[in-house]
């Protein structure tokens, strides 16, 4: 047997390896992944393991082999060749007293698959639904109330309504002074910043009955940073919202328009016209796990002309309030 010849001075045909432990780095990628397959059925034999185990600390000739493992020489010879196609051990034919012998070697103490891996994407753009019933906070002012699908929720202008637990199922509310909060969750993403978030809902002013001349300053904030404020022209009705339920009559609010407050980086919009320099930096959107709407009308407002909220079975647009966030 040739003495100078060990597992440590044994090429690795190029493959990653860590000097300090010899593990052999593989992984299921495409330009790797027949490579690591053959290696894995290599190493999926008990006997074959019994081959690397014996060949830890030494070298050896395949009778050697067969002989400590108390197998038949070809069945060695069999296994010994499948770990050497897989490049877990390394064969040489030296000299021997009676012409040639195979001597076998280990190359790696440890194997290490890195299985497939997906890198984890954040969405682009993030949307939350949020029922117009459930916001965690409200000051209110009569004339007000909510209503179902189906009935009314509590009593006419009761303020004491906007706490009943049916409020959950709210697909009208109306009010005539003060405000609703709501809180959207929030994940901040530690790849991606917030470039812009959009708000929209349906919405109108409350007069009695209704009224298509009949403004109201509708005022808007977010993270308490005031964003601006948009005056409705008008209550709708005497005409059936699309989505209006027949219970509700004609001569009450039947819908609203749908307004989308934007702000990004360059400041507050609402259907595209300027409102604010307020932006979306102003927002600290990554200080808290949810983002705070506000929104009402103040009672030194201008116009103080309330306010219709409709959720996706009330009005003319089956959505509740939709909170988009994009990321870039």
């Amino acid at each position: 047997m040739n003495a100078n010849l060990d597992s440590a001075s044994i090429a690795t045909k190029g493959r990653p390896i860590d000097a300090r432990n010899r593990a052999l780095m593989l992984s299921m990628d495409a330009a790797q992944r027949e490579e690591s397959i053959n290696v894995a059925k290599a190493l999926g034999s008990t006997q074959r393991l019994r081959i690397l185990d014996y060949l830890q600390t030494r070298v050896a000739n395949v009778s050697e082999i067969a002989e400590a493992l108390d197998m038949p020489l070809s069945t060695a010879n069999l296994h010994i060749n499948i770990l050497e196609e897989s490049g877990l051990i390394r064969s040489d034919l030296i000299s021997a007293s009676r012409g040639v012998q195979k001597v076998c070697a280990r190359i790696y103490d440890m194997v290490v698959l890195q299985l497939p891996r997906t890198t984890v994407q954040f969405d682009k753009h993030v949307n939350i639904h949020m029922p117009i019933g459930a916001y965690t906070e409200c000051h209110i002012a009569p004339t007000c109330g909510l209503a179902t699908e189906s009935t009314v929720i509590g009593y006419m202008d009761d303020p004491v309504s906007f706490y009943e637990p049916a409020r959950f199922s709210a697909q009208l509310i109306w009010f005539r002074q003060g405000y609703l909060e709501y809180l959207f969750p929030y994940r901040a993403n530690a790849e991606s910043q917030p470039k812009s978030i959009v708000l929209s809902m349906e919405i109108c002013s409350e007069a009695p009955n209704h009224h298509p001349d009949w403004p109201s300053d509708i005022f808007m904030e977010i993270n308490g940073q005031p964003i601006g404020t948009w005056t409705s022209p008008g209550d709708f009705g005497g005409e059936r919202g699309n989505l209006t339920p027949e219970w509700w009559e004609e001569w009450n609010s039947q819908y609203g328009l749908l307004k989308s407050w934007r702000v990004d980086q360059s400041g507050a919009w609402i259907d595209g016209i300027w409102l604010s320099g307020v932006t979306i930096n102003d927002l600290n959107l990554d200080s808290q796990p949810f983002i705070r709407v506000r929104f009402g009308i103040h009672k030194d407002a201008h116009n103080v002309g309330g306010l219709n909220l409709f959720g996706r079975k009330f009005g003319n647009y089956p959505q509740d309030i939709t909170l988009q966030i994009h990321f870039g």
